[in-house]
């Protein structure tokens, strides 16, 4: 018999506790708005009823935790990200020139190059969110700013969320953290305050800035240099230009090393994508680890 809310999403944590870390958050958070919101309706209508009672019989429309349980397991084998692919035997040459055909290494460059706007404006979001909150908090207005800011925090968490699973297929939270219902603003600005996610956020929007950087570096860096030795067949034959210069003497490369350029520009890129496909998979499981509730 479970005779509160609490006691519910403790029975469903443990039906899902082998469940993916961002599933079980959403599991949870559908739980108990639902239950939440299904029980003050109720007591609004009729303020004498047991909350037991009342309780008992949303669980049996809404489903048991069991069953609960197995349907967003069965759910999410139908709706995993597009970009998880199944490892399939191939050659050593399909292995190393798949990568362009591979979407997780194109989502990563992408999402490389996103990093680069989402950091900094995280890192200001973030910067001129708490140098304001914090001076204002001897104000009593200053308690719904910091509360506003906070729940920012959060949703900027959510659409970070979705960008790293759209693009690095990382199974991240499709719903929000905090979803109590029937709190006042001070209580809520508490339970955000003393919930170490909100500040694990935080730290992941000050994170992001330095990332997105180094990325966007990474990639302007080896896609310029790439190009730049595929460029140099053309530029000397189409240009007459080209080589070094020395003391005013140009040193031009001898026509049987234009492959040599082509290949060099063609291998470095390759070889950089399927480095930026790890580099996705690696932010993808920081990003979960920052983001995701610790639940279990």
């Amino acid at each position: 018999m479970l005779n509160t809310i609490e006691e519910y999403l403790e029975a469903l944590k443990t039906e899902m506790q082998e469940s993916d870390s961002a599933l079980l958050q959403d599991a949870l958070a559908d739980a108990r708005e639902h239950l939440s919101t299904a029980l003050v309706v109720a007591r609004e209508k009729n303020s004498e009823l047991n909350e037991a009672d009342v309780l008992k019989i949303i669980i049996d429309e809404y489903g048991t935790p069991e069953e609960t349980a197995s349907a967003y397991k069965e759910v999410e084998k139908r709706t995993s990200p597009i970009l998880k692919q199944n490892a399939k035997p191939q050659s050593a040459f399909v292995r190393f020139f798949g990568v362009y055909a591979d979407v997780r290494a194109w989502g990563a460059l992408l999402y490389m190059l996103i990093s680069f706007i989402t950091g900094v404006f995280y890192f200001t979001w973030a910067v001129t969110g708490v140098s304001v909150s914090v001076p204002f908090l001897i104000f009593i207005f200053g308690f719904p700013f910091a509360l506003l800011f906070l729940l920012s925090v959060r949703g900027l968490a959510l659409l970070e969320g979705r960008l790293v699973e759209a693009l690095l297929g990382i199974r991240m939270p499709r719903r929000p953290v905090f979803s109590h219902q029937g709190m006042k603003w001070f209580d809520r600005l508490k339970a955000l305050l003393t919930d170490k996610a909100t500040w694990l956020m935080l730290v992941y929007m000050l994170t992001q800035f330095v990332l997105g950087v180094v990325y966007f570096v990474l990639i302007v860096t080896v896609l310029s240099v790439s190009l730049s030795l595929v460029a140099v067949p053309f530029i000397q034959e189409l240009f007459n230009q080209g080589g070094i210069y020395n003391n005013g003497i140009q040193y031009s490369f001898p026509t049987w090393s234009y492959l040599l350029f082509v290949l060099s520009g063609f291998m470095l890129w390759t070889i950089f994508m399927k480095i930026a496909r790890g580099i996705g998979q690696l932010h993808g499981r920081f990003a979960k680890w920052m983001l995701v509730s610790d639940e279990k």
